[in-house]
């Protein structure tokens, strides 16, 4: 194969990943239509999530080859952050929209750019912060300019901002988590312990708060859980790690941008969630500010070689 195609494939993946992630918002909306109850989507996405992974791990029984500092870190920490992304993307499609909810999500790496400034003493350019401007304006007028038109069960717009902003955090701890549990474990196994933790605690704190996590109410509920799990879940994520194998993190990352983009259009095509004109200049202030400051970190690393 050569280097050329390589690439090729690499970009495939990884606008494929970032399209099934697109799909979760309109999947979510889809299972409140049904019946679904908000803090129950996610745990049932991870159990059939976790299932597919079990069945590869018959095949590849190192995959449960794992220490105790992986069982506590990756599991027991990661884990918590799953479980809390769950609950709290949710309530942001709920509250906000699917344009909404996922801007909100992508003000992650600005988070994550910010927090690297202040507890690792990362560089921040001037670049880096204009863009981080940006990305947190689209952002607010993404959520100001959504729609929810379509949501069976909605919620406030403030919970959904609130919970948009945990998610946003949630993904900020999944990525500094993955930076350095990845190299240690591998893709697959983190995967797994997040998942497996996620489950645990999920089904814990929603029994204690006294929301157990029903089931899918009809078929057509465990239908688009089951599309959620394999697509969300594993096959997104599958894409995104062979993409990572191919191409550098940057131009990945960039490409998996298209996951708004995708999710708006569908929620539009779906429901009728049109954006106003501030909406979709947020939505696109948003991707091009995210791609623009994974663009520039590319640049500074090849600057450094």
């Amino acid at each position: 194969m050569t280097t050329r195609h390589t690439r090729l494939v690499g970009y495939a993946c990884a606008l494929g990943a970032g399209s099934i992630w697109g799909t979760t918002g309109p999947l979510s909306t889809l299972l409140y239509a049904q019946g679904a109850a908000l803090t129950g989507i996610g745990f049932w996405r991870l159990v059939l999530g976790i299932a597919a992974i079990l069945a590869f791990g018959l095949t590849h029984p190192d995959l449960f080859r794992i220490d105790r500092r992986g069982w506590l870190l990756v599991g027991l920490g990661g884990g918590a952050l799953v479980a809390l992304f769950e609950i709290a993307y949710q309530f942001a499609i709920s509250g906000t929209g699917v344009a909404g909810a996922a801007a909100l999500l992508y003000t992650a790496p600005v988070l994550v750019a910010l927090l690297a400034r202040l507890l690792l003493g990362e560089r921040l350019t001037a670049l880096r912060s204009a863009l981080a401007v940006v990305v947190m304006a689209g952002a607010t007028l993404a959520v100001l300019g959504g729609s929810r038109a379509g949501v069976a069960i909605p919620t406030t717009l403030r919970a959904g901002v609130l919970g948009g902003s945990l998610a946003a955090l949630s993904y900020v701890g999944t990525t500094l988590l993955a930076r350095y549990a990845v190299p240690l474990y591998g893709p697959m196994k983190v995967l797994f312990l997040e998942i497996a933790g996620g489950i645990v605690i999920l089904g814990v704190v929603l029994k204690a708060a006294g929301r157990p996590p029903l089931p899918p109410p009809t078929a057509g509920a465990w239908i688009y859980t089951a599309l959620l799990a394999a697509g969300t879940v594993v096959l997104a994520n599958v894409l995104f790690f062979n993409a990572a194998k191919r191409i550098d993190a940057a131009p990945t990352a960039v490409a998996a941008t298209i996951e708004p983009v995708v999710g708006a259009l569908l929620a539009l095509a779906l429901f009728g969630q049109r954006l106003t004109a501030i909406g979709t200049l947020g939505l696109l202030m948003v991707v091009g500010g995210v791609a623009g400051g994974y663009l520039e970190e590319a640049r500074g690393a090849r600057s450094e070689r």
